[in-house]
């Protein structure tokens, strides 16, 4: 029976089950170079602007951005404008403002760490609505995977008095990103990936607006963080959305996640090579065990 608007289900199946083709280790490694900046680049701009200003103008350059592709502008049916403002106002406004929230409490390096429970978040949503759990493979890695990114994480918590709203802030933005996984795979096999978010964005943007232009009274123009959030709100919220929502409908939501796994490992590479940052032995076992986990969810899904 042809499925209509009313009978569409809340969440679906990637199109690809099987193990990760080239293509989707691509479009992977392209998010998570960038998010694993992402943190970066809010702290940069929280020296001088407000965090509603932040979070409105991320996502007005992100949809601006990608308003530049003739194929983003394509319209959405009536009966699934509900997922559209419900990913724009939970999965894309929402933690874009939590997020420069956090880092008013937190260290950038622990929320990119935090944001390795978006797995976890996502399984339990997609369980919740389809009564189905993950195949064996991408629960065991999910869980490798977390393991793996609690002993990256290890040198941060023990060096950093972590303030409980931060991270409060962060797992709320979490499950944010979650929602928006479980909703996207639907969404994307009808329209593709553009308009999707280039359309949540809008929301997000008219949503956040007013946070924003209030804001700006208290905020300072300086060129370093204004040009962060530029390269956050084109880059990290526009294009790198969009090719995260690819990935998420080819190979499904509770597998799409596997970025990240991934941010910390990135967040601590660019540490590394340009602040001389050490890395301590347990953050060495971290990143194989992390992709280990990879590995193993990336594998064919099985009947779970």
């Amino acid at each position: 029976m042809a499925t209509t608007p009313s009978t569409r289900p809340i969440t679906g199946h990637g199109t690809h089950p099987g193990a990760f083709r080239a293509g989707d280790w691509g479009l992977l490694s392209i998010t998570s170079l960038i998010w694993g900046a992402s943190f970066l680049f809010i702290a940069v701009g929280l020296r001088s602007l407000e965090p509603g200003v932040i979070a409105a103008a991320r996502v007005l350059l992100g949809a601006s951005a990608l308003l530049l592709f003739k194929r983003s502008r394509a319209p959405i049916e009536r009966s699934d404008w509900w997922r559209i403002a419900a990913i724009g106002v939970v999965g894309q406004g929402a933690p874009a403002l939590l997020f420069a929230l956090a880092e008013q409490h937190i260290d950038s390096a622990l929320a990119g760490m935090l944001v390795s429970t978006v797995p976890i978040a996502t399984v339990i949503l997609v369980v919740a609505f389809t009564r189905k759990l993950p195949g064996v493979y991408q629960l065991g890695g999910i869980a490798l995977g977390f393991v793996g990114v609690f002993f990256l994480a290890q040198p941060a918590l023990g060096g950093v008095g972590a303030s409980t709203l931060g991270v409060v802030y962060v797992l709320i933005a979490v499950f944010g990103y979650a929602l928006s996984n479980v909703l996207y795979p639907p969404l994307q096999h009808r329209y593709g990936s553009l308009p999707v978010i280039m359309w949540s964005q809008v929301v997000a943007t008219v949503a956040l607006a007013p946070l924003g232009i209030a804001g700006l009274s208290t905020s300072r123009w300086e060129w370093a963080p204004v040009a962060a959030v530029f390269v956050l709100g084109v880059f990290g919220t526009g294009i790198a959305r969009a090719v995260h929502i690819t990935l998420v409908g080819r190979v499904g939501p509770a597998r799409g996640t596997l970025t990240s796994y991934f941010i910390p490992i990135i967040a601590l590479t660019l540490g590394v090579v340009f602040l001389d940052e050490v890395v301590e032995p347990i953050q060495l076992i971290g990143i194989a065990v992390a992709l280990s986990g990879s590995y193993l969810v990336s594998r064919r899904e099985r009947p779970g």
